[in-house]
């Protein structure tokens, strides 16, 4: 039951369930960010007749929001490319608006909870008044919260439009500066591509693209949505490859960057669900980027767990522990041990006690 949804996608016609097993696969997708996504899928398929009159109507209101909501995020980049135009600096979109704004696969029926924007890090206080002087506030309060952001990690609290209500979360580089995968955003920033018709504005090269995709998340310590993000690097993977010298300039660049790691997992995981396979002129390649065979054991693990959607269905022995393992991972990646022992207890002690002050030693 638990990789019904996955299974979809290398399915060549449409799938015969069960009331209980379309209860079950909506709920997944619902929980993953794939319910428009789903839908566009059985549409672009002309599976849609196939489907019952109940869940057809779940999957046509998911395309009906991912449609709205896509309308939203290209007048919501308009207003961040007015607010930021006299910014001494490129303004970069990054994941879902990057994919939107600048039409690739990963942006067909995807939904969207923020807006992600990377300036240098010499403009990011520049970057924030101009937002807040446009109407972008942050509701984070939390004295403690605000330093964590703005000393250790690579974006700063997110930022919310007073009236539309709207969240862009400005980064300066795509992974924490303190974190095993940091990296040096200039070389980022040397290698970006004009979005055609938006002056300014700007995406990460096709390889960054892939990468920062795969460093997101395999970094992150939440997998609600790993699913998706897992899709988008097939989608990114596939539609770039078409390039002669992806290949090699993504294995390069990997090494480069310090981002082996992170594009290992993605491929491994890309092959035991979505039956992808790197080219075989490139194979060699891509296998001396894996990590120690114990760390591959571990991770397998954990990840064939967390990148099931987070549902009843999905549910396995073993999986709150995977979760919670991934979880922890995140931050010692993220974080040198004086900081994370401390971060972890102040994190346990809010958890167990919402709106408490924080503990007297965190």
């Amino acid at each position: 039951m638990s990789d019904l949804l996955s299974s979809v996608w290398l399915a060549d016609q449409p799938p015969v369930w069960s009331p209980w097993q379309w209860e079950s696969v909506l709920g997944q997708a619902r929980q993953s960010g794939l319910l428009g996504r789903l839908g566009m899928l059985f549409r672009d398929r002309a599976w849609l007749d196939a489907v019952p009159a109940g869940p057809r109507h779940h999957l046509e209101s998911g395309v009906t929001l991912v449609e709205r909501q896509q309308h939203e995020v290209q007048w919501e980049v308009h207003n961040l490319r007015k607010a930021l135009r006299d910014l001494a600096a490129p303004v970069v979109l990054l994941k879902g608006a990057a994919y939107l704004m600048a039409s690739l696969p990963p942006a067909r029926g995807r939904l969207f909870s923020d807006v992600d924007v990377m300036v240098p890090y010499a403009q990011l206080q520049a970057a924030e008044a101009a937002l807040f002087g446009a109407g972008w506030v942050s509701d984070e309060r939390d004295p403690y919260n605000q330093r964590y952001y703005r000393q250790w990690m690579h974006e700063i609290p997110p930022l919310r439009h007073v009236l539309r209500g709207s969240v862009i979360d400005l980064h300066h580089t795509i992974a924490p500066p303190t974190s095993r995968f940091k990296v040096d955003a200039d070389r980022l920033l040397a290698n970006l591509e004009p979005l055609p018709g938006c002056e300014g504005i700007y995406v990460l090269g096709p390889v960054d693209m892939v990468l920062h995709s795969a460093v997101h998340l395999f970094q992150e310590g939440e997998f609600d949505r790993g699913l998706r993000d897992l899709l988008d690097l097939l989608d990114l993977i596939r539609h770039f490859e078409q390039q002669d010298v992806f290949w090699p300039d993504l294995v390069d660049r990997a090494h480069d960057l310090g981002l082996q790691v992170p594009l290992s997992h993605a491929l491994r995981h890309l092959t035991r669900l979505f039956a992808y396979t790197p080219p075989v002129a490139v194979m060699e390649t891509v296998l001396s980027i894996q990590p120690p065979a114990i760390q591959r054991v571990v991770m397998d693990w954990a990840l064939k767990k967390a990148l099931k959607p987070v549902h009843p269905t999905c549910d396995s022995a073993g999986t709150g522990l995977a979760r919670w393992t991934l979880y922890v991972r995140s931050h010692a990646l993220r974080m040198p041990v004086h900081l994370l022992l401390p971060h972890l207890a102040r994190k346990a002690w809010m958890r167990r006690f919402p709106g408490a002050e924080k503990p007297a030693n965190a």
